[in-house]
């Protein structure tokens, strides 16, 4: 599975700059104004993760495939955009399908640069954002409300839905997002979302796009949107844009040097790809053969069988055991005999429950 992540913002909050570095690629052209993104940007990246390059390096293998991610970047928010502003409509659109949602905050001070207001505040940012992603999904709910209203006079067991729509749009009217929706564990909400793919439910990671100067030091506006996440139990990331733009111009061991000296512990992919996994509770787990290694996406708590299905529908069908030998384990051992005579290789059956690096190799028969 990719992950699909939506990145949103203001106009002119470095949401391109962030989307060129995030593929590592100049493709998003950078312009200084507004809506210079009218198409959205779109790109498949592969997943950095140094454990999958050990495993290959281990197994002896020079294959290396590993899970994506996909970002869209899309054209820049304002006020009004549900109702089309600045081609609002259209932009929301694009990140609808998305798994989360990116939200890139201005907290950098540059003249050259023109921002929507003339002193740039991460709140008032922030809750433009959120307002207009809320008057969509209520503009969404509306309409699905009159629609299902037509349909209950010929159909009443639609009653359950009309009353949990209505209950979704008195929430949204009230300027509340359905990250915070109480019923979200509820049925008809949960089939509600399916269908109408609300935009202000979509898990958010904050990005505080910050300048040089804070690199290695908490931005002073950070504690703000520190506190906006924590109410609405979101994540959050500080990169510098700028910055890791230009050390994708470097060589490894220049970026490496650079990012020592400026106290830069991660690249801005590995924080949002950690940040992102985290917020949607996946994991990674890995296969190998004797051409190739793998890594694979899976939702955090899934069973064996499940895993297996990742790779074949049959092998989950036909899932007889899996040999489990835990990434830590085999990149000490070295190798899955090695594991096997150290009594470190698993045998697990259909309730086992997959961890975060496991190797693993199925077993099926259909």
């Amino acid at each position: 599975m990719a992950l699909r992540i939506g990145i949103i913002g203001l106009p002119n909050v470095g949401k391109s700059t962030l989307f060129n570095v995030l593929t590592q690629a100049q493709n998003a052209e950078v312009a200084n104004y507004p809506f210079c993104t009218i198409e959205p940007n779109q790109a498949i990246v592969p997943l950095p993760d140094q454990r999958l390059d050990r495993l290959a390096e281990l197994v002896g293998v020079d294959k290396i495939i590993r899970t994506t991610i996909e970002f869209i970047d899309i054209a820049g928010l304002v006020k009004g955009a549900s109702k089309g502003e600045g081609l609002g409509n259209q932009f929301l659109g694009h990140i609808r399908n998305t798994d989360a949602l990116l939200h890139v905050v201005r907290c950098f001070d540059d003249p050259n640069v023109i921002h929507i207001s003339k002193n740039p505040q991460p709140r008032e940012d922030i809750e433009i954002i959120e307002l207009e992603l809320i008057l969509s999904d209520l503009e969404q709910v509306t309409n699905k409300k009159d629609k299902l209203l037509r349909q209950m006079k010929g159909d009443k067991s639609l009653a359950a839905h009309y009353d949990m729509a209505e209950r979704v749009r008195k929430f949204l009217e009230d300027g509340k997002p359905l990250s915070i929706f109480p019923e979200k564990g509820n049925s008809k909400y949960v089939e509600l979302n399916h269908e109408m793919r609300f935009l202000s439910a979509k898990p958010v990671i904050y990005t505080a796009n910050i300048g040089e100067k804070y690199l290695a030091a908490d931005h002073p506006q950070l504690s703000t949107i520190q506190e906006i996440a924590s109410r609405e139990g979101a994540k959050w990331v500080q990169i510098s844009a700028l910055i890791e733009s230009e050390l994708n111009l470097l060589t490894d061991e220049e970026k490496f040097d650079y990012m020592e000296l400026s106290g830069i512990s991660s690249s801005g992919l590995e924080q949002i790809i950690r940040t992102g996994y985290q917020t949607l509770e996946l994991i990674s787990f890995f296969t190998y053969n004797d051409k190739e290694v793998r890594a694979w996406t899976l939702e955090k708590g899934s069973k064996a069988p499940q895993a297996a299905g990742k790779i074949h529908t049959d092998f989950e069908r036909g899932f007889i055991k899996a040999e489990v030998i835990p990434f830590e384990v085999f990149n000490t051992l070295g190798t899955t005999m090695a594991a096997k005579e150290a009594g470190k290789l698993q045998i697990e059956g259909k309730e086992y429950t997959v961890r975060d690096g496991d190797v693993i190799y199925f077993r099926f028969n259909v």
